[in-house]
């Protein structure tokens, strides 16, 4: 399965004419948010995640730490906290309630997760639902853990910040496509008891390959009860342009396994123009948007777009505007975010 093509060097099209400008409120926290206990409510079910990606220009791929468009490693806990509750703020404007942010050992064993930390909570203090998932360095990308030992520690003091904190989910690994279906599951299924103290429905656990198949994961018994990560991109299928051809396609990825299921990734072009409440006229992207968004509704899936915000990809539904910590969001395509209203039942 290829890659996703549409990232790293494609730059940002012409802004739609008309488009809507997002703005957060700015405050700097006297100190660190504290963490959020757990408490015995029931666990929302997936169709209560309603999300975006918020990504590193470099496509979360980083040999350094890994650092979401917008932020800097020059930035303190207080900058990085102000300007992620602008972006914040930003992402809710549009009727999210759940980010997906990237980790990787360098930005969490590393001096930057002192201020990375910011970032999660300022989510977590708007109410946000934070997806924190693991992505290989940029010098590897084989679909497997770079560093045994290196990951560990990062699971460990993420664990010891947020295991207690129900607005955390953890995703060990993003797309885990160099390990056979076995051995993954054996992966999960290891990290899963290593970390039991967090429950399980706090934990997302990708599908197998490109976590374009769910199917093997929700059958583990290890792991019942936690979350399962599904992706799919319209390049992978550039030929098809029926919408129940891809509907079709989606039902096959997931199986009986939608009430444990989130879309965390799912995204098309927003900077080109295409109108996605119109007709299908034979595009590619229109088709698999409208499948998207539909199956989402029709089944109960969570859902996290690809990308809210990420600096020069054109799948990204904003661009970033401001400096400082004086920023705001402008959208890129009034009819992709119409489509996940219509996923997302708002």
């Amino acid at each position: 399965m290829p890659r996703k093509n549409h990232r790293g060097t494609a730059c940002l099209g012409a802004l739609l004419a008309g488009v809507t400008a997002f703005s957060g409120a700015l405050a700097s926290p006297a100190s660190a948010a504290p963490a959020a206990a757990s408490t015995h409510a029931s666990p929302p079910p997936v169709s209560d995640f309603r999300g975006v990606n918020w990504a590193d220009p470099r496509d979360n791929y980083a040999d350094d730490a890994v650092v979401p468009s917008g932020l800097s490693t020059s930035d303190g806990y207080a900058t990085t906290y102000a300007k992620s509750r602008a972006i914040i703020g930003g992402f809710s404007k549009l009727g999210a309630n759940t980010v997906r942010l990237p980790v990787n050992p360098t930005s969490v064993n590393g001096p930057f997760w002192k201020s990375y930390r910011g970032a999660i909570d300022a989510a977590t203090a708007k109410g946000f639902k934070v997806i924190l998932g693991y992505w290989e360095s940029d010098n590897a990308k084989d679909g497997k853990i770079d560093d045994q030992a290196s990951w560990d520690r990062m699971w460990a003091r993420i664990t010891s910040t947020y295991g207690r904190n129900s607005k955390v989910y953890l995703e060990p690994m993003n797309e885990p496509f160099g390990y056979t279906a076995q051995e993954w599951t054996d992966i999960a299924a290891k990290w899963v008891t290593t970390h039991r103290k967090v429950p399980r429905d706090r934990m997302l656990i990708g599908g197998y390959k490109y976590s374009e198949d769910v199917k093997p994961v929700c059958a583990d018994p290890r792991l019942k009860g936690t979350r399962i990560a599904l992706h799919n991109y319209g390049f992978w299928h550039t030929d098809w342009t029926s919408v129940d051809q891809w509907k079709a396609d989606f039902k096959e990825r997931i199986g009986d396994c939608a009430s444990r299921t989130i879309l965390d990734e799912f995204g098309a072009s927003m900077t080109t123009g295409l109108d996605y409440n119109g007709p299908v006229n034979g595009s590619n992207e229109v088709a698999y948007i409208q499948a998207a968004t539909d199956t989402i509704r029709e089944m109960g899936l969570g859902s996290v777009y690809w990308p809210g915000l990420r600096n020069g990809d054109t799948y990204s539904l904003t661009t970033l505007q401001g400096t400082g910590t004086r920023l705001t969001l402008k959208l890129n395509n009034q009819s992709g975010l119409d489509r996940l209203h219509w996923a997302w039942k708002q």
